[in-house]
């Protein structure tokens, strides 16, 4: 089994088992939503998570789809909090469908998402951890929000905040997986740690594109973080590099409304060598994460299946 057949696996199971619904202006958005393929990573984390500690992954599916689904959720609401217009190279929810129905599909998808968790075993445990992580996921979403109106973010509270909003979704749904394998404990937080890792490079890599990708593989405008004004990874490695004058130049621009913003910051990072040094960073995570799965126990083609996964995202342009 490849990863795009793992990933089309679990977008099978999530279609089939998609609740449809009355009125369709509540339900349309949901399917909008998953209609627009992502590479279900966090559905495969999952289903990998089962494979590596049983050689099965059938009883991890529930599991697949309700972290898929909750993803998918927190990209809704996050592209109305970010007034994004674009998600995936097509109009966000909220564009198309509306603020209000996009609030309230959003709040479906949170509640499906614990209807198919509720099928799984072992559920009480499922649902800890699932709560736990979705607790932080909402307080890293309130950090990112919270630097937003910060002048200044240091690289470490940066790296809190996308460890809580991006990084533990990834770890639990791998973690999750390998609890309905009735994984050891050790197992599971191996696997956490993974993917824990697995996640600060995969959001280190979307800040990079954010700002340096190209646009039309990126499925999003690029330079939005830019124009936001958003604490990103580049900003805070920016800050680490300069001057006090400098930075007291550079933030007028940053928080600024120059008509060539964009262009302007981008020729600082590279003079900074920002580009470079968060690359750097990306692939210092990787390697940890690779090591942290070279050294766990398990069945070697799911194995083999979450290398090939950190591959892919580490040399992904969208």
């Amino acid at each position: 089994m490849t990863l795009s057949e793992l990933a089309i696996e679990a977008d099978r199971y999530i279609q089939k088992h998609l609740r449809k619904g009355k009125p369709p202006e509540l339900y349309a958005p949901i399917q909008y939503c998953l209609d627009q393929k992502g590479k279900r990573v966090r559905a495969s984390l999952a289903l990998i998570g089962c494979g590596i500690c049983s050689g099965e992954i059938e009883k991890a599916f529930p599991v697949a789809a309700a972290v898929e689904i909750f993803h998918n959720f927190t990209l809704l609401h996050d592209d109305i909090m970010d007034a994004a217009p674009v998600r995936r190279g097509q109009p966000s929810v909220f564009k198309k469908y509306g603020q209000d129905s996009a609030i309230l599909s959003g709040d479906l998808m949170m509640i499906e998402a614990y209807r198919h968790l509720a099928q799984a075993e072992p559920v009480q445990e499922l649902l800890d951890e699932f709560n736990k992580v979705s607790r932080e996921v909402c307080e890293g979403q309130q950090l990112d929000m919270n630097f937003e109106v910060q002048s200044s973010v240091a690289l470490q509270d940066y790296l809190e905040m996308i460890r809580l909003k991006t990084s533990v979704l990834l770890a639990s749904a791998l973690k999750m997986g390998a609890m309905t394998a009735q994984a050891p404990t050790q197992v599971q937080e191996q696997l956490y740690d993974f993917g824990l890792n697995l996640g600060l490079a995969f959001q280190i890599q979307d800040d990079y594109l954010d700002s340096f990708g190209d646009p039309e593989n990126f499925g999003k405008q690029v330079g939005g973080d830019i124009l936001q004004a958003k604490k990103m990874v580049l900003f805070a490695l920016c800050m680490t590099e300069m001057s006090s004058p400098e930075k007291e130049e550079f933030l007028d621009l940053y928080q600024g409304q120059d008509a060539n913003k964009v262009e302007k910051v981008l020729d600082i990072f590279i003079m900074h060598g920002i580009d470079k040094k968060a690359l750097q960073l990306k692939h210092s995570y990787e390697e940890k994460a690779r090591q942290l799965l070279a050294d766990l126990q398990g069945v070697a083609k799911f194995k083999d299946l979450a290398n090939q996964l950190v591959l892919m995202l580490s040399e992904r342009k969208k």
